[in-house]
């Protein structure tokens, strides 16, 4: 398989604030675009770009040479690819299946087993940078699956990222993600008690920030969460509630594993304490609120 540019049909489902530019990035580059989401307000622009809707993962399926996802948590991508009218059931075969969700690694081995008894390929390819990196095509996409079709899809994965990385066999790329949030999580926690200790000390904030984001203390949260936090600006590039699903999977994996994770238990359970204060649909910057006293 070849994906040629104006010939190949690219599926995208899942339409909200990283799948609208990553599937726009798709369109182009001149691909043809087909377009599924459960709202269909939110493919509305794409549509009048040129896109094609359809009423069904399954009726997308049919009609691409590779179908991307992006939607919210492991239940939609069960349901999206094993469910009744589903991408496995309807997807001809030799068609390119790639998972951009952060979803269960054992659920991606078993859409891996479900993909190859239909002659279809898997890849799962969770990815990181939020909006940012979803609007500038820059990123971070850790795939897992058979290395060929990892090779074979590369033209796609260009489109979207700028750090694109094969780590292994099915559900590899899901269990790298879960690094990336583990990571994160303690990262937040470390951000907010920063910026929270800047202001009690009555110093300007932004200007702390200018001197340690660039020394060794220095991550892509401090840099760019940071000046959000510390205008106020709590709006999605990634919402509490899918990070706290994504900390639920990690938790779960590390359980498996009888592997200990404090830093990442203790993360979960603030990010708990603010979606309960009404945050779960801001930005993982709203951690924030709670060194403010909410």
């Amino acid at each position: 398989m070849v994906f040629i540019p104006g010939k190949s049909a690219i599926g995208f489902i899942g339409i909200g604030v990283m799948g609208k530019s990553m599937a726009r990035h798709i369109q182009q580059a001149g691909y043809p675009l087909h377009v599924y989401t459960r709202t269909y307000s939110k493919a509305e622009e794409l549509v009048r770009e040129g896109a094609v809707w359809h009423e069904s993962p399954g009726e997308l399926a049919a009609a691409c040479e590779a179908v991307i996802t992006m939607v919210g948590y492991p239940q939609d991508v069960e349901e999206v690819y094993l469910g009744p009218g589903g991408l496995v059931d309807h997807a001809k075969e030799g068609t390119y299946l790639l998972d951009m969700t952060t979803s269960s690694p054992r659920l991606a081995g078993q859409i891996f087993e479900a993909c190859v008894a239909k002659g279809l390929h898997a890849l799962d390819a969770p990815v990181s940078g939020g909006d940012i990196g979803a609007r500038d095509a820059k990123l971070s996409i850790m795939v897992g699956g058979e290395q060929a079709d990892y090779e074979t899809v590369q033209p796609l994965l260009r489109l979207l990222g700028s750090n694109i990385v094969y780590q292994g066999k099915a559900g590899a790329g899901q269990h790298t993600k879960m690094c990336n949030q583990i990571a994160i999580a303690s990262g937040m926690m470390g951000v907010c008690e920063a910026l929270a200790y800047a202001r009690n000390a009555g110093l300007e904030a932004d200007q702390v920030l200018k001197s340690i984001e660039s020394g060794a203390a220095g991550s892509w949260s401090l840099s760019n969460l940071g000046p959000r936090m510390l205008t106020g600006n709590f709006e999605p590039g990634f919402y509490v509630k899918h990070f706290i699903k994504d900390m639920k999977i990690a938790l779960e994996s590390a359980k498996d594993m009888g592997l200990k994770t404090p830093g990442l238990e203790l993360a979960e359970s603030l990010y708990q304490q603010i979606a309960e204060k009404g945050y779960e649909d801001k930005g993982t910057q709203a951690l924030f609120k709670y060194y403010l006293g909410l």
